[in-house]
């Protein structure tokens, strides 16, 4: 029997946005992706939206939109997109953009080239200061940076960065992705556990910031318990102790 022919290191992405209720943002964001000569293809998977956002990804041209009925949640679109991707390219790397980066998405380029260059098997955007009114009370960001860095001894600066690129078999072996808003965490967990090699990569990118009125601190809440779940679900503890430890500051032993 010959031996495999070995195939050449790939040398462009497919880019994955997943989308929930953002028509006033995601043709921006398809535009901009389309200018990155490292994108081949760009799928928009529409969450159940109630407005017009995959309408709006078709009108920009040169997507595939997939569709949920309902909205199943990001790790959900995610994953549909991840399998959409594969069938348009199967060896590419995924790059994961959030829909609401609009014309900002034309500076991903370093998170792609980590990853193409074969620096890393999973590049994250840093995001610097965002400017805008709004921004959360830190109690997420600080649960995830904390468990991450407990369950791998790495402390990442945007823990729930959704920026990512990672190689096609990085992510295939990182599946099933943790549910909901706890993916970031369960990604990076997953990968750094598995011996891969992560970088975080600072980029100019602008994005919708989270307020503080009560529809904020909802969507905060549900993603607490995600980013708790996830944590919980790789590291044996309780979940609520690892709730505890996230109003209390303390680590989980």
């Amino acid at each position: 029997m010959s031996a495999p022919v070995p195939q050449p290191p790939p040398t462009s992405v497919v880019a994955v946005v997943p989308a929930k209720d953002e028509e006033a943002r995601v043709g921006a964001t398809v535009a901009a992706l389309h200018g990155l000569a490292q994108v081949a293809h760009v799928v928009v998977v529409d969450d159940g939206s109630s407005d017009q956002t995959a309408a709006v990804a078709e009108w920009a041209g040169r997507v595939e939109v997939v569709r949920h009925e309902r909205n199943r949640g990001k790790a959900a679109a995610m994953t549909s997109g991840a399998a959409r991707a594969a069938e348009l390219d199967p060896g590419a790397p995924v790059l994961f953009v959030d829909a609401d980066l609009e014309a900002s998405a034309a500076r991903l380029g370093p998170v792609v080239d980590a990853v193409l260059s074969g620096e890393a098997d999973m590049a994250i955007a840093v995001l610097p200061p965002q400017d805008r009114p709004g921004g959360g009370f830190g109690i997420v960001v600080r649960t995830a940076r904390e468990g991450i860095a407990r369950l791998t001894g790495w402390a990442p600066t945007q823990p729930l960065s959704g920026q990512r690129c990672l190689t096609r078999e990085t992510l295939d072996g990182a599946l099933p992705l943790a549910p909901g808003w706890g993916v970031e965490v369960g990604l990076t967990v997953d990968v750094l556990r598995a011996g891969g090699r992560v970088v975080e990569v600072p980029c100019d990118l602008r994005h919708r910031v989270t307020g503080r009125d009560l529809a904020s601190q909802v969507h905060r809440a549900r993603q607490l318990a995600d980013v708790v779940r996830a944590l919980a679900a790789r590291s044996g503890v309780p979940r609520a102790a690892v709730a505890r430890a996230a109003t209390t500051g303390r680590a989980v032993r």
